[in-house]
């Protein structure tokens, strides 16, 4: 029976020698070499049925031709079979190397991110559509991004180490039963931060946030902040009613740019040459602009157990000044009260009663301190409530005489987007001419008996190396709103008089500092007693002081500054560029391109700092310091060894 050849050769003509291909040729080492995996040759393949030329059919060809036709199908089938095994021999050793290298690349991704403790570098994603399980959620709600240091560049000031402190609140009997019986408290997971440390700080309920701060792997360890989760009432609504916000100001432009208010565009006079980062910035808009840099910060966590402090986001400066010329008292506390009750059912809450909660308040402490409910009375009662007396709040001038709120600067225009920005701008205030020794932008209060204004503005006057810019009490002709004005004014002179106005401190003391000039303060309040986290201990190497009673007798002021070598003049002028960076609150949507602490950096560290220390000091049984409200303006001031009671030349004015 004729035996069909392979398919390709079914129609194929058999005809003379020459007229054939020739055979293949046999298999070469070069060509075993193709393929990396073993080759079996031709000649030792088995398994093949062979064929003998009477089994195939024969044609017009000799029987040789024919037998010599045979043995080249054959060696021609035996070739495309070791094809086919070489195809498959290649896609198998592909596969192998595919696979080789996925784990290898999978074991990299393990030895360098999550078998080191899974906050090393690498975050898991997980699909949208399908959620991780609650061990891995509960394991992954921190997102770190980059490790900011506590401490404070070499350009900005240190935050204190002993920060204000509230003594009201105390661990309850049951958190207290639960330190000491180790037995109740759940197993942690293994991987947990407080798995291998829990036991050091007990079972408080803040012990995961301090072993997360011992944790030198975790980027973010001791620096986390949980953010209070409020209604829209008590923030959002208010910027959308922006029309609503202030009688005399347009605060709706003022809202615009997180805060800053609308763009200044580089050109002539006191901007010429910087770019961007200038803007017409309200000095009451510190509540936006703090809580747009915490929407940024590095270290947010949804776990409250992890956080080293909890930002609670409602704009109080923003709601009273709604109310403050109105006699309606019950409006000017709703919202605050509402907020006391909401907060005092949270469990964030009650882990510490709020003493590890901060909130800010871009106005002076004066208008949160109502203390009679009549209609005449001025202000909220927001910080004399009982809740608010635990948090830390965040003010533009804090009370001299109570230990809940503490003083951060006024924003000013200048809004740095990175470090060449304002490496910029420090080198140009350093470089200027400055053609007056000193300047004043103020106005005279006739009404005030206590105004010393009226009396820098005569001295000014009269004298030929003052430069005085007139203000006007409100409306479009009043300069000293213009920032680009009071920025030239700043510029031209080596001293800048900021006596106290309608409060204590100005925000033109900030101004002042931004334009290289030496400040010349006539109070303590004014700044040595404010902003403790901000400026140097000692008021000399940065600015003059004259005491406000000096000038009332007609002390000269030119006189007093004359007296400044041009020695020290340089030297104070050298460390009010230097503290540029911790007045001013930096552009909160290139904050990668910085390395310079700000003053919301400096801020927040300075509030962990003070949450962390009462923390250590409560799981370590250590008695808490007591500190009296009539001397927290003085606790800052203090060098080592002194006690408040122990007399100070600033007693007078506080007393």
């Amino acid at each position: 029976m004729p035996l069909a050849p392979r398919a390709r050769f079914k129609h194929r003509h058999l005809g003379s020698p020459a007229s054939r291909p020739a055979p293949a040729a046999p298999l070469t080492r070069q060509r075993q070499r193709r393929c990396r995996c073993p080759v079996v040759p031709p000649s030792s393949l088995g398994g093949m049925k062979r064929h003998n030329a009477g089994e195939l059919p024969l044609s017009s060809a000799t029987a040789g031709d024919g037998k010599r036709v045979a043995e080249e199908e054959e060696a021609e089938d035996k070739m495309d079979k070791y094809d086919k095994g070489r195809i498959r021999c290649s896609r198998l050793c592909f596969l192998l190397a595919l696979a080789a290298t996925i784990s290898i690349l999978a074991r990299h991704c393990y030895d360098a991110g999550l078998g080191r403790g899974g906050n090393a570098g690498v975050v898991r994603i997980e699909a949208a559509h399908a959620p991780p399980p609650p061990s891995v959620r509960q394991e992954r709600k921190i997102v770190p991004i980059a490790r900011r240091e506590s401490s404070v560049s070499d350009r900005s000031p240190s935050a204190p180490a002993d920060a204000v402190d509230d003594a009201s609140w105390k661990p309850s009997a049951s958190e207290s039963a639960r330190s000491d019986d180790g037995d109740k408290t759940p197993p942690k997971e293994k991987g947990s931060p407080s798995a291998s440390h829990g036991n050091n700080y007990g079972g408080h309920p803040f012990a995961r946030a301090l072993v997360a701060a011992d944790n030198k792997d975790d980027l973010c360890g001791g620096q986390y902040i949980y953010v209070q989760d409020l209604p829209a009432r008590f923030n959002k609504d208010m910027v959308q009613s922006c029309d609503r916000l202030s009688p005399w100001t347009d605060m709706c432009r003022y809202t615009t740019n997180g805060g800053f208010g609308p763009l200044l565009r580089g050109g002539k006079g006191a901007f010429q040459g910087t770019g961007t980062g200038w803007y017409d910035t309200d000095e009451h808009a510190l509540d936006i602009i703090f809580h747009e840099r915490i929407k940024r910060y590095e270290c947010l966590t949804d776990d409250p157990a992890l956080a080293a402090a909890v930002f609670v986001p409602f704009y109080a400066g923003l709601d009273v000044a709604r109310h403050l010329w109105g006699n309606n008292v019950s409006a000017r506390d709703e919202l605050a009260l509402d907020l006391a009750g909401l907060l005092a059912k949270r469990p964030e809450w009650r882990a510490m009663g709020g003493r590890d909660h901060f909130f800010v308040a871009g106005r002076t402490t004066w208008d949160f301190r109502r203390k009679a409910d009549g209609q005449s009375e001025w202000g909220s009662k927001l910080l004399n409530l009982p809740a608010a007396k635990n948090m830390t709040a965040l003010v533009v001038e804090a009370s001299p005489w109570h230990l809940n709120d503490v003083a951060i600067p006024y924003p000013t225009a200048f809004h740095p987007a990175s470090d060449e920005d304002l490496f910029f701008w420090q080198d140009r205030v350093r470089a200027l001419n400055r053609t007056y020794l000193f300047s004043f932008a103020g106005m005279a209060r006739p009404g005030d008996a206590k105004s010393i204004e009226g009396h820098l503005v005569d001295q000014c006057k009269a004298s030929p190396v003052c430069s005085l810019m007139e203000c006007s009490t409100t409306g479009p002709d009043n300069k000293c709103e213009s920032p680009a004005t009071v920025m030239k004014l700043f510029q031209s002179s080596t001293f800048c008089l900021l006596p106290p106005g309608g409060t204590d401190t100005r925000r033109p003391a900030f101004d002042a500092v931004l334009a290289g000039c030496i400040p010349v303060f006539f109070h303590p309040s004014s700044a040595y007693v404010q902003y403790s986290w901000f400026l140097p201990k000692s008021h000399t190497e940065y600015s003059v002081y004259i005491p406000e009673e000096d000038v009332r007798k007609n002390a000269s002021v030119e006189e007093r500054l004359r007296k400044v070598s041009p020695e020290m003049v340089r030297t104070m002028r050298d460390t009010v560029v230097g503290l540029i960076p911790s007045v001013t609150y930096g552009d909160a949507t290139s904050r990668l391109e910085t390395t310079v602490k700000d003053a919301f950096d400096i801020a927040v560290a300075a509030v962990i700092n003070k949450v962390t220390k009462l923390r250590r000091g409560i799981a370590e049984g250590r008695p808490e310091e007591e500190k009296l409200e009539r001397y927290s303006w003085k606790y800052p001031l203090l060098a080592e060894g002194q006690k408040p009671e122990d007399p100070h030349e600033w007693d007078p004015l506080f007393n």
